[in-house]
């Protein structure tokens, strides 16, 4: 059963737009077992309410496993390339979008919020 979904979900739209710029962290070549758009959806909750990793809701996946590809992206630049293609669509002629720009400002707010958040999780752990 599909979950409610959260003010701060992705749209399809939105979604269609990044999931290729989403690396998979399997390096065992393992099927994922988590949907990559859920663990989005778990990281945009927690930037847009400020709760901790411990307090996403249960029907997001697993903090951990959210935090886990949260650190893998960070450390691998997809977030930094997410940002950039971004960036770049939205600098084209006539492809400036509300979705775009609010993609963008997302990504920027989780990339600066991403080290700060980083040392808050270490610490607590």
């Amino acid at each position: 059963m599909p979950r409610a979904p959260y003010p701060s979900d992705l749209t399809e739209a939105q979604w269609k737009r990044i999931a290729p710029l989403l690396t998979s962290t399997s390096r065992s070549g393992r099927p994922q077992e988590v949907d990559r758009r859920e663990i989005v959806n778990a990281i945009l909750y927690m930037l847009r309410s400020h709760c901790s990793w411990r307090m996403l809701p249960h029907d997001l996946p697993p903090w951990g496993t959210v935090h886990y590809y949260f650190r893998q992206w960070q450390m691998d630049g997809t977030w930094a390339r997410l940002q950039k293609a971004l960036r770049l669509r939205i600098r084209q002629p006539g492809a400036r979008s509300s979705t775009l720009a609010t993609a963008s400002t997302a990504s920027r707010s989780a990339i600066a919020k991403a080290s700060h958040a980083s040392i808050a999780a270490a610490s607590a752990d």
